[in-house]
């Protein structure tokens, strides 16, 4: 049988939602170091006895040394930053309100729509991806095509930090296959809800904010900006050095878990180790796959975990150090925002790129997972 061509979809807009407080990095080690001394002090006996370690105060230097971070947004930050609590105060909604990853999509989802010149009445689809999700059901993504006005279907889906990468696959294999014609990807990320604001080796890691993109077959759209997804290609293997295992099943085990495993966690050193090279391998596997080679990548967004990261999955791909136009970085302001990362690098410093060039948007994290998605701008 001859191959049948798949129809070309392209990203026509995009759309970003910032909390409106912001903390510093001097404020998080202020907050955590009051902690700590008072821990310090209330288990003073034990430490010296030798039954417990001495807490270590948080450094602001080595923030900002070991991970490019100088802050990040938060949708709560007095509860963030309240030592006794050390995580956001947020209020308890009724299930006539809107809840709260779905009111955050609202704003990045119509500045997606208003890009693509489209209203929320053409929106066919609604693909949520993000590391943790406010519920187990009804999905958020069908609360956020109730409260758009929008027909068709939508569904929650979850791979970590690379949930993004993962839901434009999914949504460009809805249009090739015509079960949708206009999809809405959004990726709201409330992670100060699963940091662990007292551990000194995460608490400044992380920052909330949501993305949005709209996603149309090629020929269907007038949008003023395209940009053609040439390919995309997904990878996972199993490892155990990020995990979060919060989860339904908590209440009903017969041990007590640890607090600590029910929030965020890693080997950090393993991770860097583990994920670097494997993510420039993907990313040079991909392009080889399309017959690009690195020459042909006019910039990169990368997933915006680490500065140095970055840096060396970049290098593993181009041979040497990117420039900050070649891999521009939004984690010195927003952290760490999980799967929405990459989006948010890819919705702030595109404009510049020319009808031709090409740009690698890529995401990676716990799973591990890597997703990479290939775009040409038309």
């Amino acid at each position: 049988m001859p191959l049948v061509e798949l129809p070309s979809v392209s990203i026509t807009g995009t759309g970003l939602f910032t909390p409106p407080e912001s903390v510093s990095n001097a404020e998080l080690v202020a907050s955590l170091t009051e902690s700590v001394l008072k821990w310090n002090a209330e288990h003073a006996e034990e430490i010296a006895r030798g039954e417990t370690a001495e807490r270590a105060v948080p450094n602001e230097e080595f923030i900002l040394k070991a991970s490019g971070i100088e802050r990040r947004y938060v949708m709560e930050k007095s509860g963030v930053l309240d030592p006794a609590r050390m995580r956001p105060r947020l209020e308890t909604r009724s299930e006539d309100q809107l809840g709260i990853q779905a009111e955050m999509s609202m704003p990045a989802i119509r500045e997606a729509l208003a890009q693509a010149g489209r209203k929320p009445s053409d929106v066919d689809a609604v693909i949520v991806g993000c590391s943790n999700l406010q519920r187990a059901y009804p999905a958020v993504a069908i609360e956020i095509q109730d409260a758009l006005g929008a027909d068709g279907w939508g569904y929650d889906m979850n791979v970590a930090c690379s949930s993004a990468t993962f839901s434009i696959q999914a949504a460009v294999d809805a249009l090739r296959n015509g079960s949708a014609n206009c999809v809405v990807v959004v990726n709201p990320e409330i992670t100060s809800g699963h940091n662990n604001f007292e551990m000194r080796d995460f608490h400044f890691i992380f920052g909330d904010a949501c993305t949005a993109l709209v996603l149309e077959r090629t020929a269907d759209t007038t949008a003023p900006d395209q940009w053609e997804v040439l390919g995309t290609k997904l990878v996972t293997k199993f490892s155990n050095n990020i995990r979060n295992d919060f989860g339904f099943l908590n209440s009903s085990e017969v041990t007590d878990r640890d607090p600590q495993e029910l929030v965020f966690r890693q080997n950090g050193q393993m991770v860097f180790r583990e994920v670097c090279p494997m993510v420039a391998e993907h990313i040079t596997n991909h392009l080889a796959q399309l017959d690009l080679t690195a020459d042909d990548v006019r910039r990169f967004w990368l997933h915006q975990a680490n500065l140095k990261m970055n840096q060396l999955i970049a290098k593993g791909v181009l041979g040497r150090l990117p420039t900050d136009d070649e891999a521009p970085v939004i984690l010195d302001e927003f952290a760490n925002t999980s799967s929405a990362g990459s989006v948010i690098a890819f919705h702030r410093h595109r404009n510049d790129l020319a009808p031709g060039d090409v740009g690698v948007l890529c995401s990676f994290g716990a799973g591990y997972s890597v997703g990479s998605v290939i775009l040409r701008r038309r």
